[in-house]
């Protein structure tokens, strides 16, 4: 995770900490990271109202909670992240899967890779690229 989801995790660790102290006895020890304020889980199908209300809010088309998922591995793969990383990161068992279930290209992914490809082949004023030194 990067630097600044983990300082607000940290922060909402603190606040929880807080609300089981306020909470006492009843406090219900389960280990999720996010609950309701006496510790007990949260329902599934409230955190997806929730998302769908704010979404709405926000004026986005709706989308569920779990297209989130979907749309962090293809910014991944738009910045670069190596697609074993991404794999990594989504708990797929193989890269296969992912490649597969992630190949709609951005125009930026694809610009971006016939760039590399034409900087290898042609290179730039220092190195010549491949085809260059060929000719040489």
């Amino acid at each position: 995770m990067d630097a600044e989801t983990v300082a607000v995790l940290r922060e909402h660790k603190r606040r929880q900490q807080q609300e089981r102290l306020a909470a006492g006895e009843v406090w219900k020890e389960t280990g999720f990271v996010f609950t309701q304020a006496d510790g007990d889980r949260l329902h599934p199908q409230h955190v997806s109202d929730q998302f769908l209300w704010l979404a709405y809010l926000a004026g986005l088309p709706p989308i569920r909670l779990h297209d989130l998922r979907h749309g962090a591995a293809s910014l991944m793969l738009a910045a670069g992240v190596e697609i074993k990383v991404v794999q990594e990161t989504l708990g797929h068992t193989s890269s296969a899967f992912t490649a597969d279930t992630y190949t709609s290209v951005f125009p930026q992914v694809a610009m971006a890779a016939a760039e590399k490809t034409a900087a290898l082949l042609l290179g730039d004023d220092h190195d010549g690229g491949v085809v260059r030194q060929l000719h040489a």
